[in-house]
């Protein structure tokens, strides 16, 4: 087979991305998790570099995937949700020229520019009508089930292309594997590798038992959704949230998916040319408990919005070496660009420097977090801070206001944010500011405010049959007086702190 381009000056580039839905990265051992859930990717981390605090600018799944690849935030592009106006890109109007300059931007239409085959494997594009992810590839290739895909369905597609490719010059191959996302489903023949782990010391029975006494979806009384009935594909995990034993089991379900994933990865990089760049990141991670979210992502917090980035890029990534400034995705698919020789011009994401040598260690004062779909939140992360503000709470008991010191708790269990007010204040200016400025980039204006006209996030919509159904439930599960709250104040905040 002939090479597809003439490379001209970019030698022989070959870039592998991995991206595995759903995945936490402090349930990876190259990022300190006291469980072999990832042996592969943490021998890859050994050999390149760790990106320690890398955010998704937008949550959860479509607005992430939109601002990746198409370089921009959602409050610029409009995709903010999961259902409505603002799941689909905002129209360009009288200024779409032949081709969509969003589509023309793309990270895969600027790296076919610069001379790329670009691939990708996954059931994304279809599964969200998410077809703006697809903008620039050369080949695209569905799996098929819509995410509910196990990680060998998915490194079959992906092993053929590379036995067929992998030696050609100039491609991009992106691989999407889903394995962590619920519903827990990895193959029973699998068993169960962690039956003799402990869980983490953070979750208490005190905690779970208030958690019970609460409400909102995939919370502990409902981790599949809004009863605790387990689907039948759900084969590992438990459908409430009683006792220490049942948060083992469900934490046992999401890192056997992630050890699963893991093994799969390791067989495609015996696929691959050594000098291949590799980077296996996520679209987001996940909620295992905190804020009492079970197994989703439904938050602009630190485990929705926190997401691992494993980069080995010869001659570039020095082997072993960590960073651990703050950094947008955005800045990912920006370095992507700009180490591929290709152009980041005109998109919000900047290119990550130091990654051979962690002089970078500084990264972005602070990065602006979004959570479109589930609830309506914005947050600020900085130093080892993040302030959160919640405009719908996506059926949830969410205060307006959250701020968590993250160095001495963690795991988000204690609210600052009335014993801080000023610090709470001058964060929420500093938010209405940032997005203020993208807001002004937007045709909607303020996205959040096109989806707070719609009824709220698709996903917790005050005018759906679901927010109906999930009230008769808590009037039926001895929590009326949750019930009555939300009939009085649908998706606003019932307190401030």
């Amino acid at each position: 087979m002939g090479s597809w381009h003439e490379a001209g000056s970019l030698g022989r580039v070959r870039i592998l991305y991995i991206d595995v839905d759903s995945l936490r990265p402090r349930h990876l051992g190259c990022y300190g998790y006291h469980r072999p859930a990832s042996p592969n990717i943490d021998a890859l981390a050994k050999q390149g570099c760790v990106i320690e605090n890398l955010y998704a600018s937008d949550v959860p799944c479509l607005p992430s995937r939109t601002a990746f690849f198409g370089g921009r935030f959602g409050t610029e592009s409009g995709v903010v949700n999961h259902g409505g106006l603002c799941a689909d890109v905002a129209p360009e109007g009288h200024g779409r020229d032949f081709r969509s300059r969003w589509a023309e931007g793309a990270l895969a239409s600027r790296l076919f520019r610069a001379g790329y085959h670009t691939a990708s494997i996954s059931p994304f594009p279809r599964r969200h009508s998410a077809y703006q992810m697809a903008w620039g590839f050369n080949e695209t290739f569905d799996t098929g089930r819509g995410g509910l895909e196990n990680a060998d369905e998915i490194f079959e597609p992906a092993a053929d292309w590379l036995r067929r490719n992998a030696a050609q010059d100039n491609w991009f191959l992106h691989v999407n594997f889903w394995d962590p996302h619920t519903p827990y489903d990895t193959p029973e023949s699998f068993g169960n590798p962690f039956a003799p782990f402990p869980t983490e010391p953070w979750l208490t029975q005190e905690i779970i038992d208030a958690q019970r006494e609460s409400y909102g979806p995939h919370s502990a009384r409902e981790v599949p959704h809004i009863t605790p009935d387990l689907p039948p594909n759900w084969r590992w995990g438990v459908g409430e949230i009683r006792t220490l034993d049942d948060a083992k089991v469900h934490l046992d379900g999401y890192d056997t998916g992630v050890l699963y994933v893991d093994g799969f990865i390791g067989r495609l990089l015996e696929l691959v040319p050594e000098d291949t760049a590799v980077i296996v990141s996520a679209d987001h991670g996940e909620n295992l408990g905190e804020l009492n979210v079970w197994g989703d992502h439904q938050t602009a917090d630190e485990f929705t919005c926190h997401i691992p980035c494993v980069m080995r890029w010869p001659g570039v990534t020095a082997a072993g070496s960590r960073l651990t400034g703050l950094h947008y995705h955005l800045d990912l698919a920006a370095t992507i660009l700009d180490l591929a020789g290709a152009s980041a011009e005109s998109w919000s994401g900047d290119s990550i420097g130091g990654l051979g040598t962690a002089k970078d260690a500084k990264g972005r004062e602070r990065l602006f977090l979004s959570q479109g779909a589930w609830s309506l939140q914005r947050a600020v992360r900085w130093d080892h801070w993040i302030s959160i503000e919640t405009t719908h709470t996506g059926l949830k008991a969410l205060p307006r206001h959250m701020l968590f010191d993250l160095s001495a708790d963690p795991h988000e269990t204690h609210n600052l944010a009335s014993a801080q007010p000023e610090v709470v204040g001058a964060k929420e200016r500093e938010m209405n500011e940032f997005f203020a400025g993208l807001s002004a980039r937007c045709v909607y204006g303020d996205p959040f405010q096109v989806v707070l006209e719609e009824g709220g996030p698709l996903h917790a919509n005050e005018r759906s049959p679901m927010w109906a159904d999930y009230l008769a439930r808590l009037e039926s599960s001895g929590r009326e007086h949750h019930a009555e709250t939300l009939h009085r104040l649908g998706g606003e905040p019932s307190r401030e702190f």
